[in-house]
Order: structure tokens, then C-alpha cells, then sequence
């Protein structure tokens, strides 16, 4: 018997767990492509892959990442397509396959200018072992004063049409998420507009009211941008925002699992009365210091201060982190939040669901994760198939 590395794209993969599936599953792929996915109590087994019971997922999808390697999305120019490059790498490495670059409140001219440079980008990307830009998220300006957070006051806008039109301008094609303060659209017809351009509409950085919230949802707002945090907390008579996204049946959250943005007895709590993978997703509100050593770093015309990941203002405001989105699966995994296979789906299958993409079938074999859970240690890691060591007779 010889042993030799072959690629994952020629083999099929036996005997493994894969999120949001019961007992041990086979996964068939050709050309590449994941094929089908059979129960192993389905006939008899392909050869291939045996991963002995560990789990296999795709790669994770951040929905929520604002920059990385020391290029903060917002200030992007066209002679940063290199770094742009390095950043998609980089995530890859992170166990990232898509992920939606996100432009924070800044002026019309900043949002114009990374719009263009980011859909310039998209079309030219074809490079294998990277991450692809899905699209842009959109955290601003249509902001809550009172919650603005990190986000700079000068550049809130009012949310108007003629204003989302000014901040949009010709790219609404790639804007995919935006996140806005409900309240800030009494009659509803800036929320029916941007629906009308296939956006999808984040509630946050809001101050608003359960039925505010509630009205938002029936006009087609469907997710919540950092849940917990800048909104309203849960009350037993006042729930807010979160309370009401919590029980709307086609609403998703987006959750920092990092210890500092939500603690995590209220991680399980949402999590609990959310479903899990049903209606919650991971993000990393990753800064552009992502990649790099804790340290003070200039942020738009502020200084950030990077400590044990935690990024803040030096008045305290908690600014972002600089973790990578798996590292939150760890944590949860760690903390004794959920067990492997709803941490997993939270950071790679749940964010897919959020924004309409496949979740298994059709994708590349090479987005391909393996979790290995030491029960000796108690420690969850994970590393990409994009190649194996196979025995051959």
C-alpha cells in the first residue's frame, strides 16, 4: 500500500457529520462539485475519504467584516486592489469563502468612491484559494443618533429616498445588506424602495420600539445587525427591537461571539429562544487591524486601541474586534454555549440561508471544513480539504 496526496475535488467523503443532518452522512462530489449527500445507512458506501465521525462543513460566510490587514473597507481607493487581494487570501486562510465587505457611516464621497472600487473588484475576481466578495453591507448612515455607537455623528443622514439614492448612487446591484434605524422612516417608503432594489434591510443602531420594529418587518426588513448591541436591551414589558425580531418567524440575527460584545449567558439565551442555526447567524465585526498584533491604529479620523481582540475609542466605545469569524464558533463550543454541529452551522450554513445562497448542494468541494473535536482537551478545530493523504493499493 502507497499513500499519496489527491485532491478533495476526486474524492467522495464517508462516515461524516454535517450540520443540520441526523446520524453519519456520505458526500458524493464530481468535478468538483458536491453532488449528493446520502445517509450511510444508505447502501453501500463509496469509497473515498473516511473522516471517522468528525464534521464537515463549508467554509464560513461573514456578513459583517469591516476590514483586515490594515485596510479599513470605507477608505479603500482603486491602488488598494492588491490589499484587497491579500485581505480575500488571508480569509480564505481564515476559513472564510465569501464574505460581504461593510462600509460604517462615512460621507458621500467615501461610500461613492469604495462602492465603485469594490464592484470594479468583483468582476475581476476569479482566483482560486480566496475568499469572494458577495457583495457590500451597508452599516450607516441611516443611523439612530442615540445609538450611533462608534459610528461618527457627523455623517448621519436622514432616511429618505433621495438620500439612500445619494448614498447608493449606481451600485445598488451590489449592495446586499443594509443596516438603518427603522424609526427614522415613519411613512415605511424608504424601506419599500430599497426592497424594490432586492436590498436586504438590517434593523440597528436604533432606538426603536417592538412595534416599531414590528412594522419594519411587515414592510420586509428580514435580519438584525449585531444583536444586543446598539439597541434597546430586552425588557419584560418593553422587548424592543430584539424582543420583536426574536419571535417574527422570518427574521435573522446577526451575533458577535467574542465575550465583550454580548456575555454569554445571553448568547444562550437568544440562542435558546431563537432556534439556534434557525434564525441566528455569526458574524466577526472584524476591524481593519484583523490580521495584525494588538496596538493603537488610526480608524477614519479616531485612533482605536486593539487589546486581546477587543477594539475600542479611547472614550471606551466598543469599536469591533479583530478575531476571525471561526474563532467565534470555538467560543461558543468553548463556553459550553451550544455543541459543535449548531456552532458550526452558525458560521457557515445559517449566514448562506440569510442571504439566499446554496448550502451543500452545487458548491465546490474546496470550500470544505473538517471539525475535529478533542474530547481529551475539550478543543474544536478545523482545517480545509482542498487536499488529502489517501492510501492506494
Amino acid at each position: 500500500m502507497t499513500e499519496s496526496i489527491a485532491p478533495i475535488a476526486n474524492l467522495n467523503i464517508i462516515n461524516a457529520r454535517l450540520p443540520g443532518y441526523l446520524d453519519l452522512q456520505q458526500i458524493c462530489i464530481a468535478q468538483d462539485r458536491i453532488t449528493q449527500i446520502l445517509p450511510m445507512s444508505e447502501g453501500k458506501p463509496a469509497r473515498g475519504l473516511d473522516v471517522a465521525g468528525d464534521w464537515i462543513s463549508l467554509g464560513g460566510v461573514d456578513l459583517q467584516i469591516n476590514g483586515a490587514l490594515g485596510l479599513a473597507f470605507p477608505e479603500i481607493e482603486a491602488r488598494d486592489f492588491p490589499k484587497l487581494e491579500a485581505i480575500c487570501k488571508f480569509l480564505w486562510q481564515q476559513g472564510v469563502d465569501g464574505f460581504l465587505p461593510t462600509l460604517v457611516t462615512t460621507s458621500i464621497e467615501n461610500f461613492q468612491r469604495s462602492l465603485a472600487v469594490i464592484a470594479e473588484f468583483m468582476q475581476s475576481q476569479t482566483q482560486p484559494q480566496q475568499a469572494k466578495v458577495l457583495g457590500v453591507h451597508l452599516e450607516g448612515p441611516f443611523l439612530n443618533y442615540q445609538k450611533r455607537g462608534a459610528h461618527p455623528a457627523e455623517y448621519l443622514l436622514p432616511l429618505t429616498i433621495e438620500q439612500v439614492q445619494r448614498v447608493i448612487g449606481d451600485y445598488a446591484s451590489i449592495v446586499k445588506v443594509i443596516t438603518l434605524a427603522p424609526e427614522l422612516d415613519a411613512t415605511g417608503e424608504a424601506i419599500a424602495y430599497l426592497r424594490s432594489l432586492g436590498i436586504t434591510i438590517s434593523l440597528s443602531h436604533s432606538q426603536a420600539t417592538a412595534d416599531e420594529a414590528q412594522r419594519a418587518f411587515e414592510r420586509g426588513a428580514t435580519m438584525v445587525t449585531h444583536a444586543f448591541n446598539a439597541m434597546p436591551g430586552l425588557h419584560h414589558r418593553e422587548p424592543g427591537l430584539l424582543g420583536a425580531a426574536i419571535v417574527h418567524p422570518g427574521v435573522w440575527c446577526g451575533l458577535i461571539a467574542d465575550g465583550q460584545h454580548v456575555c454569554p449567558i445571553m448568547l444562550k439565551i437568544l440562542l435558546q429562544a431563537s432556534g439556534y442555526e434557525q434564525k441566528i447567524f455569526l458574524v466577526s465585526d472584524a476591524l481593519a487591524p484583523l490580521g495584525l498584533p494588538d496596538g493603537a491604529y488610526p480608524w477614519d479620523t479616531r485612533q482605536i486601541t486593539v487589546n486581546r481582540g477587543t477594539a475600542k475609542l479611547a472614550d471606551g466605545t466598543l469599536a469591533g474586534t479583530t478575531l476571525p469569524l471561526l474563532v467565534g464558533v470555538q467560543n461558543l463550543v468553548d463556553w459550553g454555549v451550544c455543541d459543535a454541529g449548531s456552532a458550526i452551522a452558525l458560521a457557515t450554513t445559517a449566514p448562506r440561508k440569510a442571504i439566499h445562497l446554496p448550502e451543500f448542494i452545487g458548491n465546490p468541494a474546496t470550500q470544505l471544513l473538517r471539525w475535529n473535536w478533542n474530547e481529551t482537551i475539550k478543543e474544536l478545530t478545523w482545517c480545509r480539504l482542498e487536499s488529502v493523504l489517501v492510501a492506494s493499493d
